[in-house]
């Protein structure tokens, strides 16, 4: 019998099935919006801010509770436990409250008897705007010396005694776009209720656990009254680690306010809208380096346009 590790060697380099490769090219694996819908579901839309930085003097969302079909209107005061999304800072709301803080931020959300009147009713909301100065980019958030945290200082020797002794020096700038994750499959989430209040929220997302906590603070249950569950990913790329919380967390409200399951499939438009990105930065850098090109010392300066929030 061979021992544990000749097993291993002869795995190691081999051809090994992915577990779901079957079900991928037959079309048979399942994704959220795959799942046979319970009865009675609720579709979700979120209405959207208009501006990139405004007090909001006005949301009113009569023409939208009015509409076909609509069972529920959401707002920030409907929030029952903290109205907020965020990973660690805090600084992620459910639902703008107050004050919209980027175009494209979530106002409310609308469940509806189908995801076509859902959609609908959210573009009825009237929103008066008392418009406020916007940061748009790197420039201007320097300008007016706008962080989201403190700076981080990563240091190894002394750059400037090296450069300064390099035999040549060269400076410049670099200006590097951002990108969206543009996964194939878009946030999605469907929430069930069971027992006692419990919800088990279905996730397109990178980190269930963190789901499972962010849908309990957002509705003030402990955590083991929620369930998250994934089984897997049209892709991620890192645009599902923490952005999914918000999809997953105006499921979970709609259902734990009404007591039906409730589903939000974002529409691509809306998905690039509402969702983060990976950052634009710019580099400042200063290197020394000798005749051979040998690196004697660097000097850099990343500036990274983040967006409103720590996420």
């Amino acid at each position: 019998m061979a021992d544990a590790s000749s097993a291993a060697r002869e795995i190691i380099g081999g051809a090994i099935t992915h577990d779901s490769a079957e079900k991928h090219v037959s079309g048979r694996a399942l994704y959220v919006d795959d799942m046979p819908e319970p009865s009675g579901l609720l579709h979700l839309a979120l209405g959207l801010s208009e501006k990139a930085h405004a007090r909001i003097v006005q949301l009113d969302l009569g023409a939208v509770r009015a509409a076909p079909g609509v069972v529920i209107v959401l707002t920030s005061a409907d929030v029952t436990g903290k109205n907020d999304v965020s990973p660690i800072a805090g600084d992620d709301p459910l639902f703008a409250d107050g004050e919209a803080l980027y175009h494209g931020q979530a106002l409310f959300a609308v469940a509806a008897e189908t995801r076509e009147a859902a959609r609908a009713a959210a573009r009825l909301a009237r929103v008066t705007y008392e418009e406020r100065p916007s940061l748009l980019d790197i420039s201007a958030a320097r300008q007016a010396n706008s962080t989201i945290e403190e700076a981080k200082i990563f240091t190894m020797g002394d750059a400037a005694l090296a450069l300064g002794n390099a035999k040549h020096r060269l400076q410049g700038r670099i200006v590097m776009g951002g990108q969206d994750h543009f996964y194939l499959e878009g946030q999605v989430a469907m929430a069930t209720r069971g027992e006692d209040g419990d919800l088990t929220v279905y996730s397109s997302t990178q980190n269930p656990s963190e789901m499972q906590h962010v849908v309990a603070r957002v509705l003030a249950l402990p955590a083991h009254q929620v369930i998250c569950e994934v089984r897997r990913m049209g892709g991620g790329f890192g645009g599902k680690e923490t952005q999914s919380a918000q999809i997953a967390a105006a499921v979970a409200l709609a259902t734990a306010r009404t007591g039906r399951p409730s589903k939000l499939r974002l529409d691509r438009d809306d998905d690039m809208i509402l969702t983060g990105k990976r950052h634009d930065f710019e580099a400042e850098f200063d290197v020394g380096f000798d005749g051979d090109g040998r690196l004697a010392g660097v000097d850099l300066n990343l500036a990274s346009r983040c967006g409103y929030s720590a996420d």
